[in-house]
């Protein structure tokens, strides 16, 4: 680790950890219910925490990018991940569902309008809700941009390999090799088979190759790896979501931006992220010119590298002050 890097701790920038004083599990239709929790100030101006993936859930340290005095500050897992039940599911598991999740959760908590914070798959599903609700949002922080366009489900397929040749080595070979010629679907169709012989190994590869290529740098404070089971959500989701171009037509979401442009928004990218490169944010801060962009230079993909969550953070105090 390089010294421009080294000082820079992940936790220096991050508010002290919060504990819940709420939580709940909401049923949205006959089959899902979403875990949800509320921390900080249950007076404050509301801001939902929307998580990565698809399928990835929230951790307790996703709470630490928000004052606690100011924010009343909502996350959620949404369908299939985290400790939303059916744990890892696929029905009726579409970005419009997920975005009509958002609304009945913020109903059932009598929120009137919140601000977004989302990142990666969250920046695609913020934008999504946010264009289909603007009279609900009060502002959005968006990291890691994600369109859910072709071009971008095939760099993460293929174009990543020109950065970690070895992680995606593995990834592929991981298949045998009358499988590699489609990649996705040959991951798909493992991924959603009901063995768990098969399904789990194929979500570790999958999971393995993600993480692999989501930090610039080596993590001061590293996770444990996870569990198959633990990556099976993440691994099945996104590969469904990805067979499937997210349930959006090219470029939907930057069509619609009329829709949301008197908002305040920072979006926040890594220079070297190589599973959401910066040609997305970029072409979403050209197409939406109010939004302030912030390039993070030495960082990649992931929320936990210093350099993002010091400038996520920021971003969340700026619009702390446009709302108040």
């Amino acid at each position: 680790m390089n010294d421009a890097t080294r000082h820079l701790a992940r936790d220096d920038a991050l508010w002290p950890l919060p504990e819940p004083h709420a939580s709940g599990r909401l049923p949205v239709d006959a089959r899902h219910a979403l875990y949800w929790e509320e921390c900080g100030n249950p007076s404050g101006v509301p801001i939902v925490f929307v998580h990565g993936g698809p399928g990835g859930g929230f951790l307790p340290h996703h709470r630490r990018f928000f004052d606690p005095s100011f924010w009343r500050i909502v996350l959620f897992d949404q369908r299939g991940a985290g400790r939303s039940t059916p744990y890892a599911d696929l029905v009726d598991n579409t970005t419009w569902h997920l975005v009509s999740d958002m609304e009945r959760l913020r109903a059932h908590l009598g929120i009137e309008r919140w601000a977004l914070f989302g990142g990666s798959w969250g920046s695609t599903l913020s934008l999504a809700y946010a264009e289909a609700h603007p009279a609900r949002c009060r502002g959005l922080v968006l990291r890691g941009i994600f369109l859910a366009s072709a071009a971008e489900i095939d760099w993460f397929m293929y174009g990543a390999r020109h950065f970690f040749p070895e992680a995606w080595r593995a990834f592929v070979e991981f298949l045998p090799e009358d499988e590699r010629d489609d990649v996705l679907a040959s991951y798909h169709l493992r991924l959603t088979s009901p063995d768990p012989a098969v399904h789990l190994p194929a979500a570790g590869a999958w999971d393995r190759y993600e993480i692999a290529c989501s930090s610039l740098m080596p993590q001061a404070d590293p996770q444990a790896p996870p569990t198959e089971h633990a990556s099976l959500a993440i691994a099945r989701i996104e590969a469904h979501y990805f067979v499937h171009r997210a349930f959006l037509v090219e470029d939907e979401l930057l069509g619609n931006l009329h829709r949301i442009r008197h908002l305040p928004a920072t979006i926040v990218q890594g220079r070297y992220d190589v599973v959401c490169p910066p040609v997305s944010a970029d072409a979403l801060a050209m197409a939406w010119p109010e939004a302030e962009l912030v390039i993070v230079p030495d960082a990649g993909h992931s929320v936990r590298e210093p350099g993002i969550a010091r400038a996520l953070v920021a971003a969340v105090e700026r619009l702390r002050t446009r709302l108040t």
